[in-house]
Protein backbone atom coordinates (compact mmCIF):
# COMPACT_ATOMS: atom_id res chain seq x y z
CA UNK A 1 0.00 0.00 0.00
CA UNK A 2 1.06 2.84 -0.91
CA UNK A 3 1.85 5.81 1.82
CA UNK A 4 -0.17 9.07 1.34
CA UNK A 5 1.51 12.01 3.08
CA UNK A 6 -0.35 15.20 4.27
CA UNK A 7 1.06 18.68 3.62
CA UNK A 8 5.12 17.35 3.00
CA UNK A 9 6.08 21.22 2.12
CA UNK A 10 4.85 22.40 5.20
CA UNK A 11 7.17 20.38 7.23
CA UNK A 12 10.18 19.76 4.89
CA UNK A 13 10.56 23.51 4.55
CA UNK A 14 9.73 24.45 8.02
CA UNK A 15 12.73 21.84 9.04
CA UNK A 16 14.61 23.41 6.24
CA UNK A 17 14.33 26.69 7.13
CA UNK A 18 13.76 27.53 10.31
CA UNK A 19 17.17 28.84 12.48
CA UNK A 20 18.60 30.05 9.26
CA UNK A 21 18.43 33.78 8.92
CA UNK A 22 19.80 33.78 5.45
CA UNK A 23 16.87 32.02 4.33
CA UNK A 24 13.70 34.22 3.96
CA UNK A 25 10.03 32.98 3.00
CA UNK A 26 8.08 35.36 0.84
CA UNK A 27 4.51 34.90 0.33
CA UNK A 28 2.10 36.50 -2.65
CA UNK A 29 -1.01 36.87 -0.58
CA UNK A 30 -1.08 32.64 -0.78
CA UNK A 31 0.49 32.01 2.74
CA UNK A 32 -1.95 28.75 3.43
CA UNK A 33 -2.60 27.76 0.07
CA UNK A 34 0.99 27.08 -0.17
CA UNK A 35 1.37 25.51 3.11
CA UNK A 36 3.21 27.90 4.53
CA UNK A 37 1.31 29.41 7.05
CA UNK A 38 2.55 27.58 9.76
CA UNK A 39 5.96 28.58 9.54
CA UNK A 40 4.48 32.95 9.35
CA UNK A 41 3.00 31.76 12.63
CA UNK A 42 6.49 29.85 14.48
CA UNK A 43 8.89 31.81 12.66
CA UNK A 44 7.63 35.70 11.79
CA UNK A 45 11.37 37.07 11.41
CA UNK A 46 12.20 35.02 8.55
CA UNK A 47 8.87 35.73 6.64
CA UNK A 48 7.81 38.76 4.83
CA UNK A 49 4.31 38.70 3.06
CA UNK A 50 4.11 41.14 -0.41
CA UNK A 51 0.92 40.71 -1.36
CA UNK A 52 -0.76 40.27 -4.77
CA UNK A 53 2.34 42.42 -5.97
CA UNK A 54 4.10 39.82 -8.04
CA UNK A 55 6.40 41.91 -10.20
CA UNK A 56 7.46 44.27 -6.94
CA UNK A 57 8.06 40.32 -5.19
CA UNK A 58 10.16 39.24 -7.78
CA UNK A 59 12.31 42.30 -8.02
CA UNK A 60 12.23 42.50 -3.77
CA UNK A 61 13.96 39.19 -4.34
CA UNK A 62 16.60 39.76 -6.37
CA UNK A 63 17.40 42.64 -4.12
CA UNK A 64 17.53 40.44 -1.32
CA UNK A 65 19.79 37.81 -3.06
CA UNK A 66 22.69 40.91 -4.02
CA UNK A 67 22.33 41.50 -0.22
CA UNK A 68 22.95 37.85 0.25
CA UNK A 69 19.68 36.21 1.38
CA UNK A 70 18.88 33.16 -0.32
CA UNK A 71 14.36 34.23 -0.23
CA UNK A 72 11.92 31.01 -1.25
CA UNK A 73 9.25 32.90 -2.83
CA UNK A 74 5.88 31.00 -2.61
CA UNK A 75 3.02 31.78 -4.84
CA UNK A 76 0.73 29.58 -7.38
CA UNK A 77 3.49 28.66 -10.44
CA UNK A 78 1.17 30.04 -12.80
CA UNK A 79 1.57 33.86 -10.47
CA UNK A 80 5.49 33.28 -10.85
CA UNK A 81 5.96 33.81 -14.44
CA UNK A 82 2.64 34.85 -16.72
CA UNK A 83 2.20 38.32 -14.42
CA UNK A 84 6.15 39.53 -13.77
CA UNK A 85 8.43 37.93 -16.10
CA UNK A 86 9.79 41.01 -17.14
CA UNK A 87 10.98 41.44 -13.35
CA UNK A 88 11.72 37.75 -13.54
CA UNK A 89 14.42 37.91 -16.44
CA UNK A 90 15.93 40.88 -15.68
CA UNK A 91 16.20 40.78 -11.72
CA UNK A 92 16.59 36.92 -11.07
CA UNK A 93 17.87 35.44 -13.93
CA UNK A 94 20.03 37.64 -15.73
CA UNK A 95 22.05 38.57 -12.05
CA UNK A 96 22.24 34.58 -11.48
CA UNK A 97 20.14 35.73 -7.92
CA UNK A 98 20.16 32.74 -5.33
CA UNK A 99 16.38 32.71 -5.73
CA UNK A 100 13.99 29.58 -5.16
CA UNK A 101 10.71 30.32 -6.73
CA UNK A 102 8.36 27.95 -5.45
CA UNK A 103 5.31 27.32 -7.86
CA UNK A 104 2.60 25.58 -6.50
CA UNK A 105 -0.44 23.78 -8.79
CA UNK A 106 1.76 23.05 -11.73
CA UNK A 107 -0.62 22.15 -14.49
CA UNK A 108 -3.78 20.35 -14.27
CA UNK A 109 -3.42 20.09 -10.31
CA UNK A 110 -6.14 23.01 -10.22
CA UNK A 111 -9.94 22.90 -10.72
CA UNK A 112 -8.95 26.53 -11.13
CA UNK A 113 -8.88 26.57 -15.33
CA UNK A 114 -6.48 28.31 -17.22
CA UNK A 115 -6.28 31.50 -15.18
CA UNK A 116 -4.67 29.49 -12.61
CA UNK A 117 -2.61 26.48 -14.67
CA UNK A 118 0.39 26.82 -15.42
CA UNK A 119 0.82 24.55 -18.50
CA UNK A 120 4.04 25.98 -20.32
CA UNK A 121 5.95 27.05 -17.28
CA UNK A 122 8.65 24.46 -18.40
CA UNK A 123 9.02 25.66 -22.07
CA UNK A 124 9.50 29.13 -20.50
CA UNK A 125 11.81 28.20 -17.81
CA UNK A 126 13.79 26.12 -20.13
CA UNK A 127 13.95 29.00 -22.55
CA UNK A 128 15.90 31.89 -19.58
CA UNK A 129 19.43 31.37 -19.51
CA UNK A 130 20.90 30.44 -15.90
CA UNK A 131 17.55 28.80 -14.70
CA UNK A 132 17.25 25.23 -12.80
CA UNK A 133 14.30 23.28 -13.15
CA UNK A 134 12.82 20.87 -10.56
CA UNK A 135 9.67 19.06 -10.63
CA UNK A 136 8.05 16.75 -8.05
CA UNK A 137 6.45 13.30 -8.65
CA UNK A 138 5.87 12.35 -5.23
CA UNK A 139 6.31 13.17 -1.12
CA UNK A 140 9.75 11.91 -1.03
CA UNK A 141 10.49 14.46 -3.86
CA UNK A 142 8.74 17.59 -2.05
CA UNK A 143 10.07 16.73 0.99
CA UNK A 144 13.68 17.03 -0.52
CA UNK A 145 13.10 19.91 -2.87
CA UNK A 146 14.27 22.97 -0.35
CA UNK A 147 17.76 21.24 0.01
CA UNK A 148 17.97 20.55 -3.75
CA UNK A 149 16.90 23.95 -4.76
CA UNK A 150 19.07 25.64 -2.66
CA UNK A 151 22.26 23.50 -3.86
CA UNK A 152 21.95 25.63 -7.29
CA UNK A 153 24.30 28.93 -7.34
CA UNK A 154 21.51 30.46 -9.02
CA UNK A 155 17.80 30.59 -9.60
CA UNK A 156 16.12 27.42 -9.24
CA UNK A 157 12.23 27.21 -10.57
CA UNK A 158 10.46 24.00 -8.87
CA UNK A 159 7.05 22.36 -9.61
CA UNK A 160 5.75 21.62 -6.16
CA UNK A 161 2.96 19.22 -5.29
CA UNK A 162 0.83 19.99 -2.07
CA UNK A 163 -2.18 18.37 0.02
CA UNK A 164 -1.96 14.30 -0.08
CA UNK A 165 0.92 13.08 -1.79
CA UNK A 166 2.03 9.94 -2.43
CA UNK A 167 5.61 8.15 -1.53
CA UNK A 168 6.34 6.70 -4.46
CA UNK A 169 10.16 6.74 -4.03
CA UNK A 170 12.75 6.42 -1.19
CA UNK A 171 15.61 7.89 -2.14
CA UNK A 172 15.98 11.90 -2.17
CA UNK A 173 16.06 14.32 -5.45
CA UNK A 174 19.94 14.50 -6.62
CA UNK A 175 19.73 17.43 -9.25
CA UNK A 176 21.19 15.87 -12.79
CA UNK A 177 19.96 12.30 -12.66
CA UNK A 178 17.45 10.65 -13.28
CA UNK A 179 15.00 7.93 -11.85
CA UNK A 180 15.35 4.61 -13.56
CA UNK A 181 11.98 2.96 -12.37
CA UNK A 182 12.28 -0.06 -14.55
CA UNK A 183 15.01 -1.57 -16.98
CA UNK A 184 12.71 -2.73 -20.06
CA UNK A 185 13.71 -3.33 -23.32
CA UNK A 186 10.72 -2.34 -25.96
CA UNK A 187 9.61 1.20 -24.98
CA UNK A 188 11.16 3.79 -23.18
CA UNK A 189 8.62 5.68 -21.26
CA UNK A 190 9.88 8.85 -19.80
CA UNK A 191 7.70 10.89 -17.33
CA UNK A 192 7.59 13.94 -14.73
CA UNK A 193 5.44 15.10 -12.00
CA UNK A 194 1.92 13.51 -11.34
CA UNK A 195 2.48 11.56 -14.85
CA UNK A 196 4.52 9.34 -13.16
CA UNK A 197 2.02 7.82 -11.10
CA UNK A 198 0.30 6.86 -14.44
CA UNK A 199 2.89 5.25 -15.80
CA UNK A 200 3.74 3.12 -13.10
CA UNK A 201 0.11 1.66 -13.15
CA UNK A 202 -0.13 1.84 -16.88
CA UNK A 203 4.12 -0.46 -16.65
CA UNK A 204 2.31 -2.75 -14.33
CA UNK A 205 -0.74 -3.78 -16.90
CA UNK A 206 1.81 -3.94 -19.60
CA UNK A 207 3.96 -6.43 -17.72
CA UNK A 208 0.98 -8.80 -17.72
CA UNK A 209 0.96 -9.20 -21.49
CA UNK A 210 4.30 -9.24 -22.26
CA UNK A 211 5.61 -5.93 -23.05
CA UNK A 212 8.59 -4.53 -21.71
CA UNK A 213 8.72 -1.18 -20.45
CA UNK A 214 11.69 0.81 -19.49
CA UNK A 215 10.72 4.17 -17.54
CA UNK A 216 12.77 7.02 -16.73
CA UNK A 217 11.09 9.77 -14.10
CA UNK A 218 12.71 13.11 -14.56
CA UNK A 219 12.63 15.39 -11.22
CA UNK A 220 15.63 17.15 -13.04
CA UNK A 221 14.43 18.92 -16.13
CA UNK A 222 17.37 21.47 -16.79
CA UNK A 223 20.58 20.81 -16.25
CA UNK A 224 19.40 17.89 -18.40
CA UNK A 225 22.17 14.55 -19.16
CA UNK A 226 21.55 13.92 -22.72
CA UNK A 227 23.86 11.02 -22.68
CA UNK A 228 22.52 9.23 -19.67
CA UNK A 229 18.96 9.69 -22.31
CA UNK A 230 20.50 8.17 -25.00
CA UNK A 231 21.96 5.12 -23.39
CA UNK A 232 18.37 4.56 -22.19
CA UNK A 233 16.70 5.47 -25.97
CA UNK A 234 19.24 3.31 -27.53
CA UNK A 235 18.64 0.43 -25.25
CA UNK A 236 14.62 0.01 -26.50
CA UNK A 237 13.32 -1.94 -29.41
CA UNK A 238 10.70 0.79 -30.29
CA UNK A 239 11.05 4.16 -29.27
CA UNK A 240 10.09 6.59 -27.17
CA UNK A 241 7.03 7.71 -25.51
CA UNK A 242 6.74 11.09 -23.15
CA UNK A 243 4.06 11.66 -20.78
CA UNK A 244 3.95 15.07 -19.05
CA UNK A 245 1.07 18.13 -16.96
CA UNK A 246 2.27 20.28 -19.65
CA UNK A 247 2.11 21.57 -23.17
CA UNK A 248 3.70 19.00 -25.43
CA UNK A 249 5.65 22.35 -27.04
CA UNK A 250 8.70 22.76 -25.33
CA UNK A 251 8.22 20.86 -21.81
CA UNK A 252 9.78 17.15 -21.48
CA UNK A 253 8.44 15.87 -25.14
CA UNK A 254 10.38 18.68 -26.63
CA UNK A 255 13.58 18.04 -24.41
CA UNK A 256 13.64 14.25 -25.80
CA UNK A 257 12.87 15.27 -29.18
CA UNK A 258 15.96 17.54 -29.13
CA UNK A 259 18.43 15.37 -27.55
CA UNK A 260 17.54 12.60 -30.14
CA UNK A 261 17.10 14.96 -33.05
CA UNK A 262 20.85 16.37 -32.16
CA UNK A 263 22.69 13.00 -31.24
CA UNK A 264 20.98 12.00 -34.87
CA UNK A 265 18.46 9.28 -33.61
CA UNK A 266 16.16 7.63 -35.88
CA UNK A 267 13.64 6.07 -33.43
CA UNK A 268 10.10 6.98 -33.23
CA UNK A 269 9.04 9.48 -30.38
CA UNK A 270 5.35 10.18 -29.40
CA UNK A 271 4.47 12.84 -27.00
CA UNK A 272 1.91 13.00 -24.81
CA UNK A 273 0.70 16.09 -23.04
CA UNK A 274 -2.23 19.01 -23.60
CA UNK A 275 -1.75 19.20 -27.39
CA UNK A 276 -1.98 22.71 -28.62
CA UNK A 277 -4.51 23.45 -25.48
CA UNK A 278 -5.86 25.29 -22.53
CA UNK A 279 -7.20 23.04 -19.96
CA UNK A 280 -10.53 24.36 -18.62
CA UNK A 281 -11.78 23.78 -14.26
CA UNK A 282 -12.47 20.44 -13.39
CA UNK A 283 -11.55 17.34 -11.01
CA UNK A 284 -7.44 15.59 -11.65
CA UNK A 285 -8.70 12.49 -12.70
CA UNK A 286 -11.31 14.10 -14.90
CA UNK A 287 -9.04 16.64 -16.64
CA UNK A 288 -6.31 13.75 -16.62
CA UNK A 289 -8.33 11.37 -18.72
CA UNK A 290 -9.91 14.35 -20.65
CA UNK A 291 -7.00 15.67 -21.95
CA UNK A 292 -4.74 12.39 -22.59
CA UNK A 293 -2.56 12.68 -19.09
CA UNK A 294 -3.36 9.30 -17.73
CA UNK A 295 -2.33 5.80 -17.87
CA UNK A 296 -5.47 4.60 -20.39
CA UNK A 297 -3.76 7.46 -22.38
CA UNK A 298 -0.06 6.27 -22.49
CA UNK A 299 -1.51 3.09 -23.24
CA UNK A 300 -3.05 4.05 -26.42
CA UNK A 301 0.02 6.11 -26.90
CA UNK A 302 2.35 3.15 -26.64
CA UNK A 303 0.04 1.13 -29.16
CA UNK A 304 0.36 3.79 -31.51
CA UNK A 305 4.10 3.96 -31.12
CA UNK A 306 4.35 0.19 -31.95
CA UNK A 307 1.63 -0.70 -34.29
CA UNK A 308 0.19 -3.18 -32.03
CA UNK A 309 -2.69 -3.22 -29.59
CA UNK A 310 -2.64 -5.41 -26.35
CA UNK A 311 -6.56 -5.83 -24.72
CA UNK A 312 -5.59 -3.70 -21.83
CA UNK A 313 -9.01 -2.20 -20.96
CA UNK A 314 -9.63 0.45 -17.27
CA UNK A 315 -10.56 -2.39 -15.91
CA UNK A 316 -7.20 -3.78 -16.24
CA UNK A 317 -5.35 -0.43 -15.30
CA UNK A 318 -7.76 -0.38 -11.96
CA UNK A 319 -6.83 -3.70 -11.00
CA UNK A 320 -2.87 -2.05 -11.49
CA UNK A 321 -3.66 0.95 -9.67
CA UNK A 322 -2.20 1.40 -5.99
CA UNK A 323 -4.24 1.68 -3.07
CA UNK A 324 -5.65 5.36 -1.92
CA UNK A 325 -4.01 6.31 -5.50
CA UNK A 326 -3.20 10.14 -5.48
CA UNK A 327 -5.38 11.01 -9.05
CA UNK A 328 -8.38 9.88 -7.33
CA UNK A 329 -8.23 12.35 -4.72
CA UNK A 330 -10.70 14.77 -4.17
CA UNK A 331 -9.71 18.21 -6.64
CA UNK A 332 -8.26 20.64 -4.46
CA UNK A 333 -9.39 24.24 -3.57
CA UNK A 334 -7.56 27.13 -4.19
Amino acid sequence: MVEMVTRPYASAFEKFAAGNPDILCLSADLTSSCEIDGFRDRHPDQFLSLGMAEQNMMSFAGGLGLAGFRPFIHTFGVFMYRRPYDQLMASIAYPRRKVRLMGFLPGVTTPGGMTHQSIEDISVMRSIPNMTILETGDATEVESICEAADSIDGPVWCRVLRGSVPRLFETPIKVGEMRVLSEGTDVLVVTSGICTEEAMRARAAFANVGLSIRHLHLHTIKPFNAAALLDHVNGVKHGVITLENHVTEGGIGSLVAETMADAGVGKRLVRLGLNDTYAHGGSRPYLMRYYGLDALALVKGIEVLTGQTYGITEEDLAKARFDDVHSLAKAEGL
